[in-house]
């Protein structure tokens, strides 16, 4: 699904509207993530020790791996337009199997803006960025983004020009995307290990903009 929305300025630094209560289960995919692990464990198809050190091995996934593709795409145009044209098998050349996933990228310019969300649970490409936020899960994100990106967008500090056009893309069970962000000026001369250290979570999946390096250092 792809919407494109108007823009404006103006922004809030805080993420206090994702934030669930994690207390105890409220959404959706918990209580059927509760109930397939208990059903998973009673019919002793598997334990919950084998279980928890899945999750465990989930856990230690990062979004470096996503961050060290981005950097080669800014650094490398080649390398860009084959992960724009086939970013599975890109992907995997570049040493990092994303299973049977239909993988996106996406380029964002100064004059469009991707934002990804799913609006049906919270499908996201933990072999590239890890485990996903507790605000990309919640109701309120992924309700609130497809209705009105300009303002969710405002509200974790991303201001784009009135001229910039967002499309919201919806991430399902068989595709996933990869949100390139616009190169920060002044970084003509960095290295990919460098670059890298720019490349946010958040702005793959484009909810901000990759670091100002002037920011970084100081």
């Amino acid at each position: 699904m792809t919407n494109t929305h108007g823009s404006h300025t103006g922004h809030d630094h805080s993420h206090a509207d994702f934030q669930p209560d994690i207390k105890e289960p409220k959404e959706d995919w918990e209580f059927l993530e509760i109930t397939l692990r208990e059903l998973l464990v009673d019919k002793g198809i598997l334990s919950a020790r084998e279980i928890q050190d899945e999750i465990e091995a989930w856990e230690k996934k990062s979004p470096e791996k996503g961050a060290e593709i981005v950097a080669r795409a800014w650094a490398d145009e080649d390398f860009k337009a084959r992960l724009l044209e086939d970013a599975n098998q890109t992907i995997r050349d570049f040493g990092i199997e994303v299973d049977v996933l239909k993988m996106v990228a996406l380029e964002n310019t100064s004059d469009l803006h991707h934002v990804v969300v799913c609006t049906l649970c919270s499908c996201y490409p933990r072999p590239i960025l890890g485990v996903p936020p507790l605000w990309y899960k919640s109701k309120q994100y992924r309700s609130r983004v497809v209705r009105e990106p300009r303002a969710v967008l405002n509200e974790f500090g991303t201001s784009l020009t009135k001229d910039t056009e967002v499309r919201v893309v919806d991430s399902t069970a068989d595709c996933r995307y990869l949100v390139i962000p616009v190169r920060p000026s002044g970084t003509e001369n960095m290295t990919e290990q460098e670059l890298a250290k720019l490349v946010t979570r958040d702005s793959m999946i484009g909810t901000a903009q990759a670091l100002d390096p002037l920011g970084l250092r100081s």
